[in-house]
């Protein structure tokens, strides 16, 4: 059984920093993708940033690019971390941590189904 569990968030103001922090409990020695994805009210989910656990590749949403910053925490157990820089009002929204086995995809995933263990998500606001 894989858990997901996210923490941190909270309210900024704009130009501030927060960071996300998720652990991936599950059995050993799996490696995962682990992804971060957010849903502002009346939008779609949509990705922000992913990382392959252990190796470190990772990905970027342009929207998000040269502010944020994905990266492993822990060699022994996945926890990942989210740093989140120089925050826009548009960056409001509630932010999810998602995991998915590596082995099940040849090409890295991408989209929210194909992604099977999520956090229950956390609140992100930057007031302007």
């Amino acid at each position: 059984q894989v858990q997901v569990v996210e923490s941190g968030g909270g309210s900024v103001q704009a130009g501030g920093s927060l960071r996300l922090s998720c652990v991936v409990s599950g059995d050993t020695g799996v490696s995962y993708y682990v992804g971060w994805f957010r849903q502002a009210p009346g939008k779609v989910r949509e990705g922000v940033a992913r990382i392959l656990t252990p190796g470190g590749s990772t990905y970027y949403a342009d929207s998000v690019k040269g502010r944020f910053t994905i990266s492993q925490d822990n060699a022994e157990i996945t926890v990942v971390s989210l740093q989140m820089d120089s925050l826009k009002p548009e960056d409001t929204a509630v932010y999810y941590c998602a995991a998915t086995r590596s082995d099940y995809y040849i090409r890295p995933p991408t989209e929210p189904y194909q992604f099977n263990w999520w956090g229950r998500g956390t609140q992100v606001t930057v007031s302007s």
